[in-house]
């Protein structure tokens, strides 16, 4: 082989290489689409809100390119679970999925799970508050372990945290679960539930966590990418700032 050509076939295939890396899809993460101010549909489509932010930002760290699909929690789960997704956003990590799903060290971002009644109800509530009694709670939500394996709760299921509210006002329940920023903004959203549902009590603060899939072949290095570039946005400062945009001091009781 002449060498002028050898030196032309190694460079096509260098370019040819380089177009394929830039061609790579970027790195598919699963986000609820209806859990404000953590993540929700903008107006124009797209993923807003502090989870897919945290998520962009602490990848672009790591140069990882990500883009996100718009669906339920369940199947947000379901997806990562299956391979379909490379992870999804904003998982709790309880007994049942601890060996489902790659997780990385440091959680995004802590939340109240807060027990909510109707205005005349109770106050200062806690779990053993719940025993014997009527509780809703919204279809696939990753709850703690505790909670969904106690048999003395009743426990009535709804597709979403809107229909938690309606149960309660209709009185099909006599508590519903919510995490507490989320639910604050829904109740004063919802004209019919404004004044007549409140916060009773607390179930627990838990973290929530990018769950990445087992399915997909570099879950676990990409878990650890994330926790890298999560670590160097709070060692800089990024991240607080990036938190006090998104979580306004936590609304009255």
């Amino acid at each position: 082989m002449q060498a002028w050509f050898r030196r032309a076939l190694c460079a096509g295939l260098l370019a040819v290489a380089a177009q394929a890396a830039d061609a790579a899809p970027a790195l598919l993460i699963a986000v609820e689409d209806d859990w404000p101010p953590y993540s929700a549909r903008g107006a124009d489509g797209a993923a807003q809100g502090l989870a897919p932010q945290l998520a962009r930002e602490a990848f672009r760290r790591r140069g990882v390119e990500v883009r996100f699909v718009l669906v339920p929690f369940a199947r947000c789960l379901m997806l990562a679970r299956v391979g379909r997704a490379d992870g999804c956003l904003s998982a709790t990590i309880t007994d049942d999925n601890r060996e489902q799903f790659w997780w990385h060290q440091t959680p995004m971002f802590t939340e109240e799970l807060a027990i909510f009644a109707l205005a005349a109800g109770g106050a200062g509530l806690g779990l053993r508050d719940l025993a014997g009694r009527r509780v809703g709670i919204t279809q696939d939500y990753t709850y703690p372990s505790v909670f969904m394996r106690d048999p003395k709760i009743v426990k009535s299921v709804a597709h979403s945290d809107e229909d938690l509210i309606r149960m309660l006002l209709a009185r099909r329940v006599d508590y519903v679960l919510m995490n507490a920023r989320p639910g604050q903004l829904r109740i004063r959203g919802n004209p019919f539930a404004a004044g007549r549902v409140r916060q009773a009590g607390r179930i627990s603060q838990d973290g929530f966590w990018l769950a990445f899939s087992k399915a997909r072949p570099k879950g676990r290095e990409y878990a650890d990418q994330f926790e890298a570039g999560l670590r160097a946005m709070r060692g800089d400062g990024s991240y607080e700032r990036m938190l006090r945009r998104f979580q306004p001091a936590p609304p009255a009781k």
